[in-house]
């Protein structure tokens, strides 16, 4: 665990790097209690944002992990830090979920109908109308904002279409080019190293996933942690051709 030496803060995947489904991945708690014990900064990331900042405290506790708000970076949140830093006081037409436009409105963020930026994100309230509504903005000029790129998202029974095809379908049809903040794109490291206040090239990224966590640390210049306790293993590893810089049977090998 050599190349740990010098990272500074830690980016930690959610889904199959510390639990799987409700249950925590063995020595996933002890691992964040290291963290917090040795006061080096983290945070818990996710592409979903279809739930807050608060579901996912509640769902972490829950399971007995140690953490608190400033802990959790979700893509909504990455979305938001970067609105407020690069479009300020600009008003958006969210299509997402009720606790997608409330984290929103909490944080200052103006929604309009007749807004200068379509802010896509994951929803399962999505309607005709909405998309609809939508697609005119962007004929007339809007900018296309996703929250991810994520084309599907992993559920207690298998996979829901993410927010992938959507992005895609209004590029085709608009010819506009969106700008994605979540994993892996560099927006959501610079928010994630903001938030952390740790520069990019000391922080580490820690995930089982080889096309958006491992694909992130290594397009950044982030140490890249890859976990073989959720979807990736060593032969996926190895067909890739992705070099990272540590294997662990899960972060429970981490600092032993």
């Amino acid at each position: 665990m050599g190349h740990l030496e010098g990272v500074k803060g830690f980016l930690i995947d959610m889904d199959g790097t510390v639990y799987k489904g409700m249950e925590p991945i063995p020595g996933a708690k002890e691992f964040i209690s290291h963290l917090g014990r040795e006061h080096i900064p983290f945070v818990m990331l996710t592409n979903n944002s279809s739930s807050s900042r608060s579901h996912y405290l509640r769902k972490l506790t829950d399971m007995g992990f140690d953490i608190g708000i400033d802990n959790i970076l979700t893509s909504t949140t990455a979305t938001i830090l970067h609105l407020q830093a690069h479009r300020p006081g600009k008003a958006v037409y969210p299509l997402g979920t009720p606790q997608f436009t409330e984290e929103l409105k909490e944080a200052g963020i103006e929604l309009s109908d007749a807004a200068p930026i379509v802010l896509l994100a994951f929803d399962r309230t999505i309607t005709y109308g909405k998309i609809n509504h939508a697609y005119h903005l962007l004929l007339q000029g809007a900018e296309l904002i996703a929250t991810h790129p994520d084309d599907l998202c992993p559920t207690e029974d298998g996979y829901d279409v993410d927010v992938g095809p959507f992005i895609r379908m209004f590029e085709e049809l608009t010819g506009s080019r969106a700008l994605v903040i979540g994993k892996p794109n560099s927006a959501m490291v610079e928010m994630a190293s903001l938030h952390l206040n740790v520069p990019v090239d000391e922080l580490a990224m820690v995930g089982d996933r080889l096309y958006t966590d491992m694909r992130m640390a290594v397009d950044n210049g982030m140490t890249s942690v890859l976990v073989l306790s959720g979807e990736a293993d060593r032969e996926s590893l190895q067909a890739s051709g992705m070099e990272v810089d540590v294997v662990a049977g899960s972060v429970a090998d981490l600092f032993r």
